[in-house]
């Protein structure tokens, strides 16, 4: 299985502890009161569970998760697994943007899932690599928590539009396409920021024009001609811990 960690955030919410070392390597306490980066927790998640190929995306103090890395491959006993970098010292690409930019780097037959490095949960990943159905373009695991941007989802919880409530923005996806669910219909999720993408949503990523975007835009281009899948596991635990408050309780 392969993977890659979203990692090249500037973390500006964080700030300043994010001045001087990047949100991915921010010290987050374990079960056992042991504080260590974000990044060697999602690591260890991942080797444990199976991937054996991980890329991680950088831009902000990029030096500094190459060492990490280099010393977390040097110091433990792994099993066969690959970890490696897509590079945006030069420029941020945004969240699709980035996979756009990683694309060379994935095997073009396999699925990949993809996990935002500030966000925590208790899901067994290979779990929600099994949600992708031969019909999706994604599977993107979503909550039913308060947020003030939410992803729309008709009954079959196919994608159908994304709301911003604090600027009063819904964008829908046009009708006569399959979605068949209109506004006031459709059941608002919060998007967790971990998904998988098919070989054929990663064939449209390397083909897209742009390259600084968001993959929620890539969603709902997307939508009116495949399916993009929510996916709602109610029995997990998912910690934005890129928020202040919550990040906060990740200490105490």
């Amino acid at each position: 299985m392969q993977a890659m960690i979203l990692a090249a955030g500037l973390g500006t919410r964080l700030r300043p502890l994010t001045h001087q070392i990047p949100k991915a390597l921010i010290p987050v306490k374990q079960k056992d009161g042991k504080e260590i980066p974000a990044l060697e927790g999602l690591l260890d998640k991942m080797v444990e569970q199976g991937f054996t190929k991980i890329i991680i995306n950088i831009h902000h103090l990029p030096g500094q998760i190459r060492a990490f890395v280099s010393d977390y491959l040097e110091e433990r006993n792994l099993p066969p697994v690959t970890i490696c970098f897509s590079d945006e010292s030069k420029e941020i690409l945004g969240t699709g943007g980035a996979l756009k930019h990683a694309c060379a780097l994935f095997d073009s037959t396999e699925p990949v899932l993809v996990h935002n490095v500030d966000i925590l949960s208790d899901i067994y990943l290979p779990d929600l690599m099994k949600e992708l159905r031969s019909e999706d373009l994604a599977a993107l695991l979503v909550t039913p928590r308060e947020s003030s941007r939410q992803l729309l989802f008709d009954t079959e919880w196919r994608l159908s539009g994304w709301r911003n409530k604090t600027l009063g923005e819904t964008r829908m996806i046009q009708e006569g396409t399959g979605q068949g669910t209109g506004e006031q219909d459709s059941m608002e999720r919060a998007f967790s920021g971990i998904y998988v993408l098919s070989p054929q949503a990663i064939e449209l990523l390397s083909t897209r024009k742009n390259r600084v975007f968001s993959i929620i835009d890539f969603f709902l281009e997307q939508a009116p001609h495949h399916t993009v899948r929510g996916v709602e596991l109610p029995t997990i635990q998912v910690l934005d811990i890129g928020k202040p408050d919550t990040y906060r309780k990740t200490l105490s």
